[in-house]
């Protein structure tokens, strides 16, 4: 008995075909695209489940996808002879996005048709772009291996809701009818048809195949009838897979075109390689590195990986197991002979073909990046704006790359104080003064704080370049990434400032006798502040800031203190070393002060901005503004 359903849209979806409907999209042709890119995926799942249950092909291997159009009618139909679906299937796949962070990614919509356009794109709509062509979408499916009276047809004309309904059908697989809206009837013509599917879908391995008329009975030019041919179906594409062919026989627009394919992005990638490794172990790779970075990419439950084939065979999406988390980014397939067709992801993780594999494409990648940063300084910077958070992961996850990426990574620094332009290591080393046998490197809450740091002041005066950091990931990366090129990354705000022969005789001769000279000033400030900071010292640092506080060599920093509170983790209590300018007027006032109660809220209030200045806010900012209120009262007396 038929089972007939009305079902509403997720709020998700109901958003997302109001975009649709609206024609975000620029080149509506992309349904087409989409549509028979989901029909082959149908087919490799077949293929691939077909190898451990024959039954599963009913009598039927021949794997295809059907494009045919009816202009009397106003239907473009996509069908194939796939793994179709079941009820339950239809209803979750086709009524739900089951994409995590789906609210976020619609929050970020702007209304400017442009740029949501762009950010579906990245989403990836798949089925849901019918809507951009069709007022009624009709899809009747069957999965492989179920009865024919176990048929589901799916109706929607992409408002609120969609019926759902049992039927019968004879074949497995899916069939999707669009009733095109009146404005676009140019696309059931089927020239109009053949010319996108030579276009989009050359590179698809299995035939899509459009009918071709047979010929009526004619008659020939000495009076011979010719007999009547009956129509086929023929196919359009070339039907190979493209990563098995030759690199010199395709084109820029094919290889364009399959990551598209494989990625459900509508920009094209910034580069690729494509590999054929035969030896030790034989395997095929097309690697691909996007221009725009996903909406998600820093969502947890984002999903990566290269598309896995085995001989040719369709096994696995986002195979994770053969690129490193910090390369995620990266889009591609592998197709090796070297593993057994009914590989599961647990085998995967613990194989060491797999992990030959992952050593083998990591390498690859990074030598694609190399590439583009020496020969497309420019390209290499719009790559960076996009992954470079990402890629500051891989020191800590990837030690035996370690230097390569470090090599790769990009920062703000003192050469040009702009945090749009960023130097390389190599480059900060080559601009090293004489003598200097270290990086040096400032990790702050902002680009500005960064820029504007008392810590700046003496390495400014000197001409000594620092590396200016600012993300939150940077504080995770110099824990792992402590030297490059026998060069130690040295933190201008912890410990001594140690500049090495950089620093003259004359210089040092002058600190000592300040140091000399303020040596009871020390002593009372550290009475002063004795339950406040760990010590007190005459700073080398400063020029023109009265004090700074600076960590221990070996304590936690600032920064690493803030990341572990913000993520809940419990921090051990520690106090600063205050470091003073003997020199500052500030001091020299607060060295001339005999009151000693004066004395010690003007110490507390130095200590106080000192704080305020290194961690950009103070765990009692209302007592510290009463002491200033208090201090500034005193002063006009």
């Amino acid at each position: 008995m038929s089972q007939q359903e009305t079902h509403g849209f997720q709020t998700e979806v109901k958003q997302l075909l109001h975009l649709m409907i609206h024609s975000l999209y620029s080149n509506k042709e992309i349904f087409l695209r989409e549509l028979v890119s989901n029909a082959a995926d149908a087919a490799d799942k077949l293929r691939y489940l077909a190898l451990t249950d024959d039954a599963l092909y009913e009598g039927d291997g021949e794997l295809r996808v059907r494009v045919s159009a009816d202009k009397e009618k106003g239907t473009v139909t996509i069908s194939d002879n796939g793994i179709g679906m079941t009820r339950d299937g239809v209803i979750e796949h086709l009524g739900t996005i089951a994409k995590s962070g789906t609210k976020e990614f619609f929050n970020n919509l702007s209304g400017e048709a442009s740029k949501d356009s762009q950010l579906i794109g990245q989403f990836g709509v798949g089925f849901y772009s019918a809507f951009i062509v069709a007022k009624k979408v009709v899809v009747r499916t069957r999965a492989a291996g179920h009865a024919v009276n176990e048929a589901v047809l799916w109706e929607s004309e992409g408002e609120g809701s969609f019926n759902v309904e049992t039927v019968t059908k004879n074949t497995r697989g899916t069939e999707i009818t669009l009733h095109l809206r009146d404005e676009e009837t140019e696309f059931a013509d089927d020239f109009r048809l053949r010319s996108i599917i030579s276009k989009y879908s050359d590179h698809i391995s299995i035939p899509v195949e459009m009918f071709e008329a047979g010929q009526p009975e004619s008659e020939g030019e000495d009076g011979e009838k010719i007999a009547a041919t009956e129509g086929s179906w023929k196919p359009m594409n070339k039907a190979t897979a493209l990563w098995t062919r030759n690199k010199s026989d395709i084109t820029d627009e094919e290889y364009q075109e399959f990551y598209k394919h494989i990625s459900h992005d509508y920009a094209d990638a910034l580069k690729w390689s494509h590999n054929r490794v035969e030896g030790k172990q034989e395997y095929t790779s097309l690697l691909y590195i996007p221009a725009k970075a996903p909406w998600d990419l820093f969502n947890r439950d984002h999903k990566h990986g290269l598309k896995l084939f085995v001989q040719r065979v369709f096994v696995m999406d986002d195979a994770e197991q053969f690129m490193p988390t910090y390369l995620r980014f990266v889009k591609g397939l592998i197709d090796s002979k070297d593993l057994p067709l009914n590989v599961s992801r647990e085998i995967l993780q613990d194989n060491q073909i797999t992990k030959n594999l992952r050593q083998a494409l990591t390498k690859r990648v990074l030598g694609m990046l190399e590439k583009i940063a020496q020969n497309d300084p420019e390209t290499y910077q719009s790559f960076w704006a996009e992954f470079g958070q990402v890629l500051k992961e891989g020191p800590a996850e990837d030690f035996a790359n370690k230097e390569r990426i470090a090599g790769l990574l990009r920062f703000a620094s003192t050469h040009d104080n702009s945090a749009a332009t960023t130097v390389s290591l190599d480059a900060y080393i080559e601009r090293m003064k004489e003598g200097q046998d270290k990086i040096y490197y400032i990790v702050a809450d902002s680009h500005d704080a960064a820029v504007n740091s008392p810590h700046l002041e003496l390495l400014r005066k000197k001409g000594i370049e620092v590396i200016l950091m600012s993300e939150r990931i940077d504080e995770w990366l110099i824990n792992h990434l402590t030297e490059f090129k026998d060069k130690k990354l040295h933190s201008v705000t912890k410990g001594d400032l140690e500049l090495g022969s950089l620093e003259d005789e004359a210089d040092k001769e002058a600190q000592e006798k300040v140091a000399e000279e303020a040596k009871a000033l020390v002593e009372r400030i550290k009475t002063a502040l004795a339950d406040k900071v760990s010590d007190v010292k005459v700073t080398s640092r400063l020029t023109d800031t009265p004090a700074c506080v600076v960590t221990g060599e070996g304590e936690m920093s600032t920064q690493m203190i803030k990341l572990m509170q913000a993520a809940g983790q419990p921090v051990p209590e520690s106090k600063p070393t205050f470091e003073i300018n003997p020199t500052h007027p500030l001091v020299e006032r607060l060295n001339n002060e005999a009151d000693e109660e004066l004395f010690a809220d003007w110490s507390n209030l130095l200590l106080q901005q000192a704080l305020l200045s290194e961690k950009g806010s103070l765990s009692d900012p209302s007592a510290f503004i009463k002491l200033t209120n208090q201090m500034l009262m005193a002063s006009f007396k």
